[in-house]
């Protein structure tokens, strides 16, 4: 038997796709968590084969919990689940050490099968997705406007990321802006995200 650990915080698809798992023959699963903490939690206390971890949660998200594992629990191997094909967050979550990727749109009998090459010592990224990365644009932004994203906070002033950045408030609400010009974005968290979701960050 497989012996799996799942984490979503979205009850309803956990328990979803817990029970069709379970209605494999060779799959059990005997953890469930609704959080990044709980699922490092579980991980600790059933040591799974493989957790199948939401790569949006409270708290540590999937690539960060999968970037837990790989440093304390490395027997156990991770499969990414997500709702958005999002280059950055493929890059990100392959770089934190999960050897698979699927979106939720995917049918249970392909995150089964994808279960059993992950447990096997192989790895899937599901094609979609590794064309939507391959295709990606090109960084658009300078070095030191991405460094300025980088220090972007929902509370963060232009005086406050200046003191991380070493540059003068002017300067970083000229990156900023020039960035969000770039982007498309209509403030400067929406740039950041959007830095982010292509994995310029």
């Amino acid at each position: 038997m497989i012996r799996l650990v799942l984490a979503d915080d979205e009850s309803l698809t956990r328990g979803a796709v817990g029970t069709l798992l379970g209605l494999e023959p060779d799959l059990v699963v005997v953890g469930e968590a609704a959080t990044g903490d709980e699922a490092v939690a579980s991980i600790r206390e059933h040591r799974p084969d493989v957790a199948v971890l939401d790569v949006e949660m409270p708290g540590r998200d999937g690539a960060e919990v999968a970037k837990w594992v790989a440093a304390n629990e490395p027997a156990v191997r991770c499969i990414i689940l997500t709702r958005h094909a999002r280059p950055g967050v493929l890059r990100r979550a392959l770089a934190a050490g999960a050897a698979g990727f699927v979106t939720k749109s995917a049918p249970a009998s392909v995150l089964a099968e994808v279960i059993r090459r992950v447990h096997r010592g192989g790895r899937y990224v599901d094609p979609d997705l590794a064309m939507t990365a391959l295709m990606a644009e090109e960084c658009p932004l300078t070095d030191r406007e991405l460094e300025v994203l980088r220090n972007v906070e929902a509370s963060g002033t232009a005086a406050d990321i200046a003191g991380r950045v070493h540059l003068s408030p002017g300067t970083v609400r000229n990156y900023l802006s020039s960035a969000m010009q770039k982007l498309g974005a209509s403030t400067r968290a929406e740039a950041a995200q959007l830095a982010r979701d292509n994995g310029w960050l």
